[in-house]
């Protein structure tokens, strides 16, 4: 794996408590870093580093921060947020300082030319094949495959176990859930959704959620 998939801040402040945050609190752990405190704002999760700094509100955090060495301090967001939830809340944490880590799990097969923009989160298993681009702030779930020749843009969420052909193009902040296959040359439009299973064979528009095999349109009520 190329060096620059490798080197992330040393601490890291985590945004989450639960699901996707405990995946990058074990890439962070992997990578030979540490988490230097938890923002969760959700009294009804309890953190899971009981001894490190816990916040729940803007303000406690932002006086912490205050006092911190910034030169080492990152950050990688795990809340449960859209994709545009995600890149307002980085651009809002880099204007105070800190670094967006980029976090790539060991077991991820990367191809040597390919590109992964910040913050981004490459998880166990991922493939991403030659001339392929990942955007900011995008999550690739365990197991899913992005194939070569792929633009993956800002704030796209794929799921566990997705397969991306070749060729395809994803618009900004787009799900692709949990077992879809993206056929090859097949463009997905601004925050579309893919359901789960899904095998698309033809573009799909911006907004639009499509479902089945082959996948087609949700009807709305």
């Amino acid at each position: 794996m190329s060096l620059r998939f490798t080197i992330i801040p040393q601490r890291i402040v985590l945004w989450g408590a639960i699901g996707q945050a405990r995946l990058i609190g074990e890439v962070v752990k992997r990578r030979g870093s540490e988490i230097a405190a938890v923002f969760e704002e959700r009294e009804q999760f309890p953190t899971p580093y009981p001894d490190l700094p816990l916040f729940r509100t803007w303000d406690p955090f932002a006086e912490w921060l205050e006092d911190q060495d910034k030169s080492d301090l990152g950050f990688s967001l795990g809340l449960n947020m859209n994709g545009q939830g995600r890149l307002d809340l980085h651009e809002k944490l880099v204007q105070l300082g800190l670094q967006p880590a980029t976090l790539v799990h060991p077991s991820a097969e990367i191809a040597s030319d390919a590109e992964i923009g910040e913050g981004s989160q490459i998880m166990a298993g991922v493939i991403i094949g030659p001339n392929t681009t990942i955007g900011k702030q995008v999550i690739i779930n365990a197991r899913a495959g992005v194939d070569h020749d792929n633009v993956i843009e800002d704030g796209v969420e794929i799921a566990p176990g997705a397969t991306l052909c070749g060729m395809i193009k994803v618009g900004k902040c787009a799900w692709i859930a949990a077992g879809a296959t993206v056929l090859p040359v097949v463009q997905i439009g601004a925050n579309a959704t893919v359901g789960a299973g899904a095998v698309v064979n033809k573009n799909v528009d911006a907004n639009a959620t499509v479902v089945g095999i082959p996948a087609k349109p949700l009807k709305k009520d």
